[in-house]
């Protein structure tokens, strides 16, 4: 039977026996969702002995990171503390960096993990790492690629295979003070609240569509310290938090607006 032709909000059927297909849906070009659907024929069904449905396959995540790798520790202590829960849907296959000697990389060596180092100086020009970068990343065939504290922007080549795909941590609510400085910006802006956001990865310097935010109070006292140590305090729950439902549930893009489960 052949394939129907991929395209953006389409869904892409699969034969997988004489009465059943899978089907991924798709939107702007990547897999979001798998659906099995089963085929009525005229023929009698034979008799056969009931079959346990299969579990779903855990999602595939790369963690990209370029210091001390806390998210990435707060994504394994999630699996590891709930093997047939979050850890069945969720899986972390490989760890990437754009530097060596840090923690993060640590981290991923202690539990196990395969880990690939791209450096922006190891390679003749910006555009020639991200293409590393990008093949380094697809060798273990991601459905999910999470920058968690990652230092770099990705370039065009990344975002031709992963985009829709790759999900980034801020610590402010955007579209408010993006950039590396997001929280020595609140404090000098005055604002009252600020907090985190996950949200997926675009061309552009945090602007991206959001997935969820976490809100933080800034307190009279805060330094930036104090305050950025809060708010990555919330950053790991609402990381594993938006995993887990991206993993569980599916997701649809549609314009600047994310739909999870739906």
């Amino acid at each position: 039977m052949p394939v129907s032709l991929l395209t953006a909000g389409a869904f892409v059927e699969f034969p997988v026996s004489e009465h059943t297909t899978r089907s991924y849906v798709h939107t702007s070009g990547h897999r979001v969702r798998l659906q099995s659907t089963t085929r009525t024929s005229n023929r009698p069904r034979e008799k056969s002995p009931p079959v346990a449905p299969a579990a779903p396959a855990a999602t595939r995540v790369v963690v990209l990171v370029s210091g001390s790798g806390t998210n990435l520790q707060a994504l394994l202590d999630a699996i590891a503390a709930d093997p047939e829960g979050y850890g069945s849907r969720v899986r972390v296959v490989a760890v990437g960096a754009d530097r060596t000697g840090i923690a993060g990389l640590e981290r991923a060596e202690r539990a196990g993990l395969p880990t690939f180092v791209c450096r922006v100086k190891d390679h003749a020009s910006r555009e020639e790492w991200d293409r590393a970068l990008t093949e380094a990343t697809a060798a273990y065939e991601p459905d999910l690629v999470v920058s968690a504290g990652f230092m770099k922007i990705v370039g065009k080549d990344f975002l031709a295979r992963f985009g829709g795909r790759t999900i980034n941590t801020h610590p402010a609510l955007l579209p408010s003070f993006p950039g590396a400085h997001g929280v020595r910006d609140a404090l000098a802006y005055g604002a009252k609240v600020t907090g985190c956001t996950v949200h997926f990865v675009d061309d552009g310097v945090d602007t991206g569509p959001i997935i969820a935010q976490g809100v933080v109070e800034v307190r009279d006292t805060d330094d930036e310290a104090a305050l950025h140590e809060r708010i990555k305090e919330v950053e790991r729950t609402l990381l594993v938090e938006v995993v887990g439902r991206l993993a569980r549930h599916g997701y649809r893009i549609e314009g600047r607006k994310v739909h999870v489960g739906e």
